[in-house]
């Protein structure tokens, strides 16, 4: 928990300081690129990492052929992804994305000869080791951009940042890691795994290129500008989501994979991290929709106002979005990869209509077409094709967002009536922020303690300190 605040602290400095030493359209080049980049990661990893840390068993000679399976698909992904430079040039009519493509490309190389090491440290669920690397290489990548930034190298400042990130966090997982690869062994032995890889790896490409899509089709239709203001208003809004899942997902992925035997406590297990997290993101949900004008103002500066309208309709995600981070748990931990990779293909073809339906009126439309086409039909759907099979059922995936949605929804509610106050008229912008964070979390906090059954998590996570440093 406390590495973690560390990552927090260092993600959230990096928006605020590069907000401010960069332009949109230095986001916004950098973003398009990034965009194929996190399905090419996807595809050097071929869910291996995940194979080997789900199964019960596995061998030394195992990891040691999975780890040159990644290794050789991290120098053909990095290889393709530079000779495709030329190509994302001409898409998006950027000359100078020919420069920087093959650079970056490189960084997938670094991470593919992490990826068993990594996997390793989480199977034996050193999960401290993880995070001090991760951390690591978030705070040395943000001060080689910041140097960077500062000496004028503009949007090279983000190809920087995302190489030394990569190089740090081989360096430090071969370090933490004693495990070294040998000779491979037989395809044989590790059949199943890459069964179970292969299918998690198609759903997830499926899953992050449609997650993609949004900053491809802006690049394409608007240019790098609107891809820029739509980018740091997402990337606001994911950053607290994924430092809460980060580190809980590899944590609850090796637990649940040994719990299948045991439907009651694999619900149970779900149910409890699942509906914590949705908790703890609720304030960020109400802040981000009733208050986005004033956070953009505080984290990214007056001249990121335009991404205000973007933030707040994907607001509105926030709150069915860390319960279908959660899904991934349930398909993997239960050798569900086919349902996972069907699952996928629906969500994409959910999710592409609705983001042409608001291209139209650029990033502003496409964040709306989203959040509401979420909201209606996508997460139900997804929803009752996780329920279908395994101990989850629709009945714990609504105990997970009742009360969550609950106190997100009251916050919002007080925070625009607050807004219209002559008390708010007389505040700035930044003071505003402050002041709607402090009633957004007190809010939901007030609405957690108010249901027995809320009162009882509270309670539970309150000994959760004490609990950790016995265990410690």
């Amino acid at each position: 928990m406390a590495s973690q605040a560390v990552k927090v602290v260092a993600q959230f400095a990096a928006i605020v300081v590069l907000a401010r030493l960069l332009a949109p359209l230095d986001f916004g080049l950098f973003a398009m690129i990034a965009a194929f980049l996190v399905v090419l990661e996807t595809v050097k990893d071929l869910g291996l990492s995940a194979a080997t840390i789900q199964r019960p068993d596995v061998t030394a000679r195992q990891v040691s052929t999975l780890f040159w399976i990644n290794v050789a698909l991290a120098v053909l992904v990095t290889v393709v992804f530079a000779a495709l430079a030329p190509v994302l040039a001409w898409f998006y009519g950027e000359p100078v994305l020919g420069e920087i493509t093959p650079v970056v490309a490189l960084g997938l190389l670094f991470t593919g000869l992490a990826s068993q090491h990594l996997a390793l440290l989480r199977r034996q669920m050193r999960f401290l080791a993880v995070a001090v690397i991760m951390n690591g290489a978030d705070i040395v990548a943000l001060l080689a951009a910041v140097v960077a930034a500062l000496a004028g190298c503009g949007l090279w400042s983000l190809v920087i940042q995302r190489i030394v990130w990569a190089f740090v966090i081989a360096g430090g997982a071969w370090y933490a890691c004693d495990w070294r690869p040998g000779r491979p062994g037989p395809f044989r032995e590790i059949r199943e795994m890459l069964a179970f890889g292969g299918n998690a790896t198609v759903a997830m490409i499926i899953g992050r290129f449609s997650a993609a899509c949004d900053k491809v089709l802006l690049g394409w239709y608007w240019g790098p500008v609107s891809v820029g203001l739509f980018d740091r208003a997402q990337r606001l809004l994911i950053m607290p989501i994924q430092n809460l899942n980060g580190p809980l997902a590899p944590v609850a992925l090796a637990s649940l994979s040994r719990m299948t035997g045991e439907p009651q406590r694999y619900r149970d297990a779900y149910v409890a991290a699942a509906e914590r997290l949705a908790m703890l993101v609720a304030p960020v949900a109400a802040l981000m929709v009733a208050a986005a004008g004033p956070v953009i103002a505080l984290v990214l500066g007056d001249q990121w106002s335009e991404a205000a309208p973007v933030l707040s309709w994907l607001g509105v995600t926030a709150i069915y979005m860390p319960l279908t981070y959660t899904l991934s748990w349930l398909y993997l931990s239960q050798d569900r990869t086919g349902e996972m990779l069907r699952a996928s293909l629906v969500n994409s073809a959910l999710t592409l209509p609705a983001l042409f339906a608001g291209l139209p009126w650029g990033a502003t439309g496409v964040a709306m077409s989203y959040a509401v086409s979420g909201v209606l039909l996508r997460v139900p759907v997804l929803l009752w094709l996780a329920s279908r099979r395994g101990p989850v059922g629709l009945r714990q995936f609504v105990r997970v967002l009742a009360l969550p949605t609950l106190a997100a929804g009251i916050a919002t509610g007080l925070i625009f009536a607050l807004r219209e106050s002559p008390y708010a008229a007389g505040l700035s912008d930044i003071a505003l922020a402050l002041v709607f964070a402090v009633i957004a979390g007190t809010t939901c906090l007030a609405v957690y303690a108010a249901v027995p059954h809320g009162r009882t998590i509270l309670r539970h996570t309150a000994r959760l300190p004490a609990m950790m440093m016995k265990g410690a």
